[in-house]
């Protein structure tokens, strides 16, 4: 590998990529970040990128400000033009992009479309977009490495695999904190936010205590493997160590088994097809316990099921459906509205709308917009005041 630009490297995965990239020698030649330039500052000097790129163009001018008294040659750029540059930088062989949000969606396409292979964890690039964007990387003969562990699993699992057909894909869910619950009526912030296994930013792990998560995943897999949706098996697996599973057509099922380690999945993506040895956590059999799967409880976890009804009506519904859950969880985080708000919210917003199938980009972004107004204004309505 020549070299990456890593989009949201201030993030959870952002950082755990350059902890990869620091054991295995990769070089980095682009960074960027939303707004945490005291951490990102600390990055580039450590890896020295050619550029780093802030969306907050105070904050860039700030950084900028700083590096100008050091011997620090980065160049910093700012807004969404400056993530575009990170990009499509022509020295990185590979784009890892670990934004959150819909805002992933453009620099992935102006990478693809510069010929850039894309190491993936912005669920929202294939929830969005899937459609447009993997007919782009065919169209530009791109590769789509996937980062989230669930699909990574599964493209391990695929390998050798190629003329054999699929039956399911069982895509594993840890059930986040509530998967023994059985009502959500005084769920708070930080019982939300209590993940048993994984350490994630908040955004994505009010998603797993939802499930929202495990849905987003499901779209994201059925773009990623080619699949029709309804081939994707959610399973609760408390112990996230079987990372996802692939039955094909004779009955035999591959799992890929590993720790709940997230720099296991993101170096496979930056080296792949090679495996490279490191001193992450290994499994030990005889320690981790019983493995246990259980159905997942569709009527409780009301958000997994809007999620396999929006990819199912396909168009631009899931990118309705994504940019509700947004501003629903946004508000649930700054204790605006309750747990069970957040689903009725997205329904709300979902069966407003009116689909457009065929979509571009830019109705894709339409439809974001829309989406977030509608739930602004609900919020705004007496239903939501304190």
């Amino acid at each position: 590998m020549k070299g990456i630009s890593i989009l949201g490297s201030t993030g959870s995965i952002g950082t755990q990529a350059l902890e990869v990239c620091r054991n295995l020698g990769i070089s980095v030649f682009a960074l960027t970040a939303n707004n945490s330039i005291d951490l990102l500052e600390k990055q580039i000097y450590e890896f020295h990128p050619e550029i780093a790129a802030v969306m907050n163009e105070e904050k860039a001018f700030e950084l900028k400000k700083r590096l100008r008294f050091s011997c620090e040659k980065t160049e910093v750029l700012s807004g969404i033009d400056g993530i575009n540059i990170a990009a499509c930088f022509e020295k990185s062989s590979v784009i890892l992009n670990s934004l959150v949000g819909n805002i992933g969606l453009e620099p992935t396409l102006n990478a693809v479309r510069k010929g850039k292979n894309i190491a993936l964890a912005n669920k929202e690039t294939l929830v969005t977009a899937g459609e447009l964007v993997m007919r782009e990387a065919e169209k530009f003969g791109v590769e789509i490495y996937p980062v989230d562990s669930e699909h990574s699993a599964i493209f391990q699992c695929l390998r050798g695999n190629s003329q054999n057909k699929i039956a399911k894909i069982h895509l594993t869910a840890s059930g986040g904190p509530f998967k023994d619950y059985k009502n959500f009526d005084s769920v708070t912030v930080e019982d939300a936010l209590n993940h048993p296994n994984w350490n994630m930013g908040r955004k994505i792990t009010v998603d797993s205590a939802t499930m929202m998560n495990k849905g987003l995943e499901v779209i994201e897999a059925k773009w990623l493997f080619n699949v029709d949706v309804n081939m994707i098996n959610v399973v609760v697996h408390p112990q996230s160590i079987i990372h996802s599973m692939v039955e094909f057509e004779d009955g035999a099922v591959i799992a890929q088994l590993g720790e709940p380690d997230m720099r296991v999945p993101i170096q496979y993506a930056l080296t792949y097809p090679e495996r490279v040895k490191n001193d992450f956590p290994k499994i030990d059999f005889f320690s981790c316990g019983e493995l246990t799967f259980q159905k997942p409880d569709f009527k409780l976890f009301r958000c997994l099921s809007l999620a396999f009804d929006a990819i199912k009506t396909g168009g631009t519904l899931p990118s309705v459906m994504n940019a509700a859950n947004e501003i629903a969880v946004e508000a649930f985080l700054e204790r605006k509205i309750e747990f069970l708000d957040i689903p009725k919210l997205i329904e709300k917003a979902m069966n407003a709308y009116n689909i457009k199938y065929n979509y571009s980009f830019e109705d894709v972004f339409e439809a974001d917009l829309w989406a977030r107004g509608f739930v602004e204004k609900e919020l705004s309505s007496d239903a939501y005041r304190h």
